[in-house]
C-alpha cells in the first residue's frame, strides 16, 4: 500500500495543491449528475469543490493513505453523495459500478507504475468518460532533487515525473482516445524558515524521512532548506485530458 500522511498538517499547508485542483477541475465537463472518481483526495479540500458541482451526482473519494480519508471524511460530513475508499492505484480498483469521470490532482507522481495506473482508471471508467487530472511532470522540484542529491545517501525518492509523449502513449494504451497531455511551469514561493520547512516535511521529504530515525528528521528537513536557498519550490505540472474509448 502506499504510505500514509500527516493528514492534518497537509490540510493546513496545501493551498498550492488547491489553487492548482480548481484550476484542473474547470476542465472537467459536469452536468450535475455524473459519478466521479477523485482519484487521491487527499484532505478532501479540493473533493469538496468537485462535490459542490454535483449536486445530483456522487464521488468516489479514493487515497491510499487512511488518514487522509479520515480528514476527508471529517471535511466533507456536510455531504451525503461521497463515498470513501482506501485504495492502492497501481492494483485494480475495488470499484463495481463504472464512474462517469476520474479527476485527479497532485496524486499521480506518486504511483510508480503509470502503465498499470492507467489501466486501472479505464477499468472502472465508463465508455466515453472523461479523465481530467495534474501531476508532477518531468522537471519537476528540480531545485529539491538537487539538494537531495549532495546529503545523505543521495537517494532521490520514489516519485515519477513524466513527460507529455510517455504519458500520452501509456494512456493510448490504456484505452483512452482524444488525449491530451502538457507541461505548466509553477513556481512557488513559501514564507522562509518553519512554514517553508513544515512544507517541505509535509508534502515533499514524507518518502526521505520514513527512511531515518524519527530523531533526525528536523535536520535532514533543515539541511534541504538550506542546501535549496531561496524558500521556494520550481514546480512543474502535467496536465492530462483525454476520454475512455468507445467502441465500434
Amino acid at each position: 500500500m502506499p504510505r500514509d500522511w500527516d493528514a492534518r498538517t497537509y490540510d493546513r499547508v496545501s493551498e498550492p495543491q488547491v489553487r492548482w485542483g480548481t484550476a484542473v477541475l474547470d476542465r472537467l465537463p459536469l452536468d450535475g449528475d455524473e459519478r466521479v472518481l477523485d482519484a487521491g483526495c487527499g484532505s478532501g479540500r479540493v473533493t469538496e469543490l468537485l462535490a459542490d458541482r454535483l449536486p445530483r451526482g456522487r464521488v468516489i473519494a479514493l487515497d491510499g493513505s487512511p488518514s487522509m480519508i479520515d480528514a476527508a471524511r471529517d471535511r466533507l460530513a456536510r455531504f451525503d453523495r461521497i463515498d470513501y475508499v482506501v485504495a492502492d492505484l497501481q492494483q485494480p480498483l475495488p470499484i463495481v459500478e463504472p464512474v462517469d469521470a476520474v479527476f485527479s490532482t497532485a496524486t499521480f507522481h506518486w504511483v510508480p507504475d503509470h502503465d498499470a495506473l492507467f489501466r486501472n482508471l479505464a477499468a472502472v471508467t465508463r465508455h466515453g468518460g472523461w479523465l481530467v487530472a495534474q501531476c508532477g511532470g518531468a522537471g519537476n522540484v528540480s531545485r529539491v532533487m538537487r539538494a537531495l542529491a549532495s546529503i545523505g545517501d543521495g537517494w532521490l525518492g520514489p516519485a515519477h515525473f513524466e513527460t507529455p509523449l510517455a504519458t500520452t502513449r501509456r494512456l493510448e494504451a490504456a484505452g483512452y482516445v482524444d488525449v491530451e497531455c502538457w507541461l505548466v511551469d509553477e513556481p512557488t514561493r513559501f514564507e522562509a524558515g518553519e512554514p517553508f520547512q513544515t512544507f517541505l516535511r509535509t508534502v515533499v521529504l514524507g518518502p526521505h524521512l520514513e527512511r531515518l530515525p524519527a530523531a533526525e528528521h528536523d535536520a535532514f528537513v533543515r539541511t534541504v532548506a538550506e542546501r535549496m536557498g531561496e524558500p521556494s519550490i520550481d514546480y512543474v505540472r502535467l496536465n492530462i485530458v483525454a476520454r475512455r474509448h468507445v467502441p465500434g
